[in-house]
């Protein structure tokens, strides 16, 4: 018995963490600038922060101007 609390206790001790859960629902502009392979940057200016993606051909686009221009209007 005495052997059974000291590997029990340690098998307590060596189960893995599992990491935390993401919290809420990703922005879908940023999501779209990384699936495009983007770098998303966030810049702070007067009005608030503005998501801006450099993508891989060099253009910096705002995420939500890049990720309008992909759904049809409608």
């Amino acid at each position: 018995m005495k052997r059974l609390l000291p590997l029990a206790l340690l098998a307590g001790c060596a189960q893995p963490e599992t990491p935390p859960k993401p919290i809420g629902t990703p922005n879908p502009a940023s999501k779209y600038c990384v699936d495009q392979g983007g770098k998303l940057e966030i810049r702070n200016g007067p009005n608030g922060q503005t998501g801006w993606c450099h993508l891989p051909d060099g253009r910096v686009v705002e995420e939500w101007e890049l990720f309008r221009a992909s759904k049809p209007a409608g």
